[in-house]
């Protein structure tokens, strides 16, 4: 990854860059996997993906109402191929990058839930992200309204008042706080999520160089989100890049709320000493 942030090589990144909507983000994410493997071959995984929805093409085909078409398509990523959520999972990388996911069976919900979107769409099931609070799921909208997939509980099929009850119950929200997060997520916002994933936990285990990859890829995808700016200065003191983060300390001293601006004059002068060091 550049200091310039130039992503030429990644087609679906720069789409969402220039705010479009045809995102494929089995791609997407695969391009984000790819900061930490840059030889990275997409092949393998794409292969997959095609062989689990060869092995359920005949099964949604037989199935009789969506809810069963929907458990079928559970049974095949999680029963046939082994796919599931594993608390571990939260504490490595690898949790959400989709060729590590597939290659080792255990993955978070969010990058569970892009293979099982990945394989319903080579079936002919459209399925949508849903960014709840604390846990990302599947939506399918039947013609008796949405059904809920939960890929990491092994491909758990909810209606809408199971899931609300599940999520009251799981993060202490009430009824009305959690419906509009019910309502289907764009690419933009399911990329958002899975990179501030993979942000929190490089740098709870202070790995720098990989949080800046994943920072710059946040900066610009929200270039003028003060938080995106401040956050990119700080870890490029801690990945060793001083002269990216005095750019950005320098220019959010001139924005900051008063609050911050003796926590970013102290990183800025860490910076202005690394860069004396250099010279």
């Amino acid at each position: 990854m550049s200091d310039n942030f130039n992503y030429e090589v990644d087609v679906e990144f720069q789409k969402l860059l220039a705010r479009r909507s045809d995102i494929n983000l089995t791609i997407a994410a695969l391009e984000i996997a790819r900061d930490a493997q840059p030889d990275l071959d997409f092949a393998p995984t794409l292969e997959w993906i095609a062989r689990c929805s060869h092995d359920l093409a005949a099964a949604v085909a037989r199935a009789r109402t969506d809810r069963l078409m929907l458990k079928e398509l559970g049974r095949c990523i999680a029963g046939m191929h082994g796919l599931h959520g594993a608390p571990e999972a939260f504490g490595m990388a690898e949790g959400s990058y989709l060729h590590r996911v597939v290659a080792t069976g255990i993955g978070i919900p969010i990058s569970l839930s892009l293979v099982y979107m990945a394989v319903a769409d080579q079936v002919g099931i459209d399925l949508a992200g849903v960014a709840t609070p604390k846990h990302f799921l599947c939506r399918f909208d039947s013609a008796n309204g949405p059904l809920f997939i939960d890929a990491f509980g092994g491909g758990r099929v909810m209606s809408r008042s199971q899931c609300l009850k599940w999520l009251g119950e799981l993060t202490q929200l009430t009824v009305d706080e959690l419906v509009p997060s019910l309502a289907p997520a764009s690419p933009r916002v399911i990329i958002l999520r899975m990179l501030n994933n993979l942000k929190a936990l490089h740098v709870q285990q202070d790995h720098w160089g990989a949080a800046y990859r994943v920072q710059s890829r946040l900066l610009s995808l929200q270039p003028t989100d003060f938080d995106q700016m401040r956050d990119l200065g700080l870890i490029a003191v801690k990945a060793n890049r001083p002269g990216i983060a005095l750019k950005q300390l320098e220019r959010c001293l001139q924005l900051a709320p008063v609050q911050q601006r003796a926590m970013i004059s102290r990183h800025l002068a860490e910076a202005k000493r690394l860069v004396a060091a250099w010279n």
